[in-house]
Parts: C-alpha cells; sequence; structure tokens
C-alpha cells in the first residue's frame, strides 16, 4: 500500500506566505459555518421561534438552495473570462457581501410575530447563502489548482485545514458573550452586536486570497472552454447562452466515478461522526451520569476541547504521511485510527471512571481532521484526471458538488440521528430512569454507526489508484497536450 515519494520542482512550491494567504480564506470560511450552527438557540431563546421551524430554515431549505446555486457558482467561475482571473473577483466580492449581509440578517426588529420572524431569516439566510457561495466556491476551486504538484497540495489543504480549525474556537464562546448582560439586555440584542463583529471578521480576512494569489491555471482554462460564440464583456453571459453546457458539466462531474467514489467516503465518514455527535451527548447525560446534565455538560466539555485541540497535531501528522507515503495510506491510517477511537468508546464510556471519557476523543478526532486534510488534496488529482478526459478545467464545478455532498451530509445526519434516538425506545420524560434497552441502543449506535461508515469508506478509497506516480503521470499527459501551467501563485 505504500506509495513512494515524489520530489517537488521549484517553480511548483506554493511559499508558506501564500498558503497563510489562501488559508486566511479557511478560517472566514469556518467562522461563517460555525457561527450560523450556533446562532440556532437565537432563533429560539431570543426571538421564540419554535425549534422545529428554526430546524426548517437552517436545515433543509438552505441543502435544497445550495443544490443549485452552488453548481452554477461553479460552472459560473469556471467559465469567467476576466483580466483578475476566473476565482478572485467573486472571493473578494463575495467575502464583502457575506459580511454585510450576515451582520444585517441579526438586525431583526423586536417584538414580531413567529411569523415575521419565519420570513426574515429564511429570506435573510436565502440571500446570505447566496453571497456566502459567490465567496467560498471560487475560493475551495482556487485551491485546487495553485500547484500542479502531488505533495504540495496536501501540504497547501493541510496548512488551510489547519488555519481554518482556529475558526471552531470561537463560536462555542458566542452564547456566553451574547448573554453578556452588562453590553446587551437581551440574546436577540447580543445576537446583532456579534454579527456585525463576525461580518467585519469575514469581510477582512475573507478578501485576502483575492489579493494576494494568482491562478495558475487561468490561461489554459481559458483556452480550453467553447469558444463558438465571440466573447462578450459580460462576464456572466455565457451562462445565459449556453445553458445546455452548464448541465452537460454538471452531468459530466456526477458521472465521473473517482469523482463519485470520493464524494461517497466523505459523506459515510462526515455523517457518520456528525450524527452520532448528539449520541454521544446523551450516553454521557445518561448513561454515564444517570440524567444529571449539569456533572455530564462539564465531561461533553472537556471531549470538545479534547476533540479541537487534538485536531492541530493531527493535521500536521496526517500531512506528514501523505507526502511521505501516499494519500491512500494516509487515508486508510488516519480513518483505521479514527475506527479505533469509536470502538474504544464501548470500553472507556464508563459510569465508575467518567474521566474515561477523554481517551477516546484524541482518536477519533483522526476523522475529520484526516478527511479535511486529504480530500481536498486528492480532489486536485482528480481536477486533473477529469481535464484529461474532458478537455475542461473544472475545478469550480467539481469543488461546489463536493462541498454541497458534505453539506447534504450534515443535514441528513441532523435528521437521521432523531430517527435513530427515537429508535432507542428513549423516553425524555423518563429522565435518569432510562430502560437498560434504550441505554444499551443508545451505545450500540454511538459505537458502530462511524465505526462502520468509515471501515467502508477505506473500502473505496483504498482500491482507488491516488498514488504519486499515477497523478505524475495525468500531469505528464495533460502538460504535453496543452502546455505548463502559466502563471505561479507567487505573481
Amino acid at each position: 500500500m505504500t506509495e513512494a515519494r515524489t520530489a517537488t520542482k521549484p517553480e511548483d512550491r506554493v511559499s508558506i506566505f501564500h498558503m497563510l494567504a489562501y488559508g486566511s480564506g479557511a478560517f472566514a470560511n469556518n467562522l461563517l459555518a460555525g457561527t450560523i450552527g450556533s446562532m440556532l438557540i437565537v432563533f429560539n431563546l431570543g426571538y421564540g421561534m419554535d425549534p422545529a421551524m428554526a430546524g426548517l430554515i437552517l436545515g433543509l431549505l438552505p441543502r435544497l438552495f445550495d443544490a443549485i446555486t452552488d453548481p452554477l457558482m461553479g460552472y459560473i467561475s469556471d467559465n469567467t473570462r476576466s483580466r483578475w482571473g476566473r476565482r478572485r473577483p467573486y472571493i473578494f466580492i463575495g467575502a464583502i457581501l457575506a459580511g454585510i449581509v450576515f451582520a444585517l440578517l441579526w438586525q431583526a426588529p423586536q417584538g414580531q410575530s413567529e411569523n415575521f420572524y419565519f420570513v426574515w431569516f429564511l429570506v435573510g439566510l436565502l440571500i446570505f447563502y447566496v453571497a456566502y457561495t459567490i465567496f467560498a466556491t471560487p475560493w475551495v476551486a482556487l485551491g485546487y489548482e495553485l500547484t500542479p504538484d502531488y505533495n504540495q497540495r496536501s501540504i497547501l489543504m493541510g496548512t488551510q485545514n489547519f488555519i481554518g480549525q482556529l475558526a471552531y474556537f470561537i463560536p462555542p464562546w458566542l452564547i456566553l458573550v451574547m448573554s453578556y448582560t452588562p453590553i446587551f439586555p437581551d440574546l436577540a440584542s447580543g445576537a446583532a452586536g456579534v454579527a456585525i463583529v463576525i461580518g467585519m471578521i469575514v469581510a477582512l480576512i475573507g478578501i485576502i486570497p483575492a489579493i494576494f494569489l494568482r491562478e495558475r491555471m487561468q490561461i489554459i482554462a481559458m483556452a480550453e472552454i467553447n469558444t463558438d460564440k465571440e466573447p462578450s464583456d459580460n462576464h456572466l453571459a455565457t451562462i445565459g447562452s449556453n445553458i445546455r453546457a452548464f448541465f452537460k458539466s454538471f452531468a459530466d462531474a456526477l458521472s465521473f466515478i473517482p469523482f463519485l467514489r470520493l464524494c461517497g467516503a466523505t459523506f459515510l465518514i462526515f455523517n457518520g461522526f456528525i450524527m452520532i455527535a448528539a449520541f454521544q451527548s446523551y450516553v454521557i447525560i445518561y448513561y454515564l451520569f444517570g440524567g444529571d446534565t449539569g456533572a455530564a455538560g462539564l465531561y461533553i466539555g472537556y471531549v470538545g476541547t479534547v476533540t479541537i485541540a487534538a485536531t492541530f497535531p493531527i493535521i500536521i501528522l496526517v500531512t506528514t504521511l501523505a507526502t511521505m507515503f501516499g494519500k491512500r495510506t494516509a487515508f486508510v491510517i488516519s480513518t483505521g485510527i479514527s475506527i479505533v477511537g469509536y470502538l474504544a468508546k464501548w470500553f472507556c464510556y464508563n459510569p465508575e471512571i467518567p474521566w474515561l471519557v477523554l481517551l477516546p476523543a484524541p482518536l477519533i478526532a483522526f476523522s475529520l481532521g484526516g478527511l479535511f486534510t486529504l480530500m481536498p488534496s486528492m480532489m486536485a488529482d482528480i481536477v486533473d484526471r477529469d481535464e484529461l478526459k474532458s478537455h475542461q478545467r473544472r475545478e469550480g464545478m467539481y469543488g461546489s458538488i463536493y462541498w454541497w455532498v458534505v453539506k447534504l451530509g450534515q443535514a441528513v445526519a441532523l435528521a437521521g440521528g432523531g430517527y435513530l434516538l427515537n429508535a432507542t425506545g428513549f423516553d425524555v420524560a423518563l429522565g435518569g430512569d432510562q430502560t437498560d434497552n434504550a441505554l444499551f441502543l443508545l451505545r450500540v449506535f454511538d459505537v458502530l454507526i462511524p465505526a462502520a461508515a468509515s471501515a467502508a469508506a477505506i473500502l473505496i478509497i483504498v482500491t482507488m489508484d491516488l498514488s504519486p506516480q499515477r497523478a505524475a503521470q495525468v500531469r505528464s499527459e495533460l502538460e504535453r497536450r496543452r502546455g505548463t501551467a502559466g502563471a505561479s501563485p507567487a505573481e
């Protein structure tokens, strides 16, 4: 399974400065994603909305909307002709728009009806997600083309993932800040103030990739675009005049088997991780502490903190493994370690020794820490393979569909978790007196679902040829056919 390490050409290297510049986009992206999730409580406690209605606004409806806007933005970015590139104008504009709309979204007038808030936040969130997509989709695509080198792609994606993880330290503290009565009279006012600060941070940090990075594949991509029609000064004219090309690009991506396999593996790992996130809390509360939410909450916080903290060295380790032994081997090792962590929960979640809950946490952190380090790097290789087959550079289309699958997985996991909870026989009215069967099934689902999903993901990836030799072969054939990349990210 070990794959030999290959040398990196000097011209293929991405400097630390430019890796940090790309990573700033990950920070802005994750800050928005994490903050939106933590704001769910504001819908209920700040504006009095029904939790189910709030979940509909934050969950299902945006994912259905994204299914249209994400691929469309990917196609627009892939086919834009601009002196500033295909990605950078949208990253710049999108970061500013996303920051502004996010800040305005939470300035809702108080004292209104539930229906008013439903319409306000539904419309506002749909506008926000359009702005978010304008920023995030080209930013993801830009990363796929910053270097054609197999190992540099792993290092670049490891760096951006490391920086992006820093953003997740902020959302857990937002409730405390928004509830700080010496500054904010109520939770809704706190949300309004926090949103302005978050919006400013996103706008300022999110534009950094657009300012300091360049696109290697701009010239080549433009040469590959169908030029049957004369270019227009309106960069979006291609969409209006060639709708069929969009659907063909979309269909081609969905029929490219290597891409579907990466999406399938990601869906399994991410879906399994998110689905048991709630189960883990139920197990700690009702199995370890007999329904004592106060004592359990402390340990739930400990587990979350250890998981986040462990992710940083894991990203460095997984990146090193990928450059030394290949991405497939690194994926199998990191995902395999996470399976050990999931299985260890059966033995470590012990009511007699509650602190043992901390032991599986760093092992489980290998799951997402490895996934979002390796998958973007693999995706960059898959985009090259698609170009070899289709004669087109479609980073935007592939990136948009991939991340929609991630978001869909989260929505499915949250919905599926509720059904599984009901299947255990859990009854909130019983408090700490849950039946033995309910507690047993909670533990079984908590352990086996993510372990089985991760094992299935390994089976998908282990049969793929993701070696540096295969990547070098694809690159050689591409450069022989259409030449080398035109611009380096440092220009």
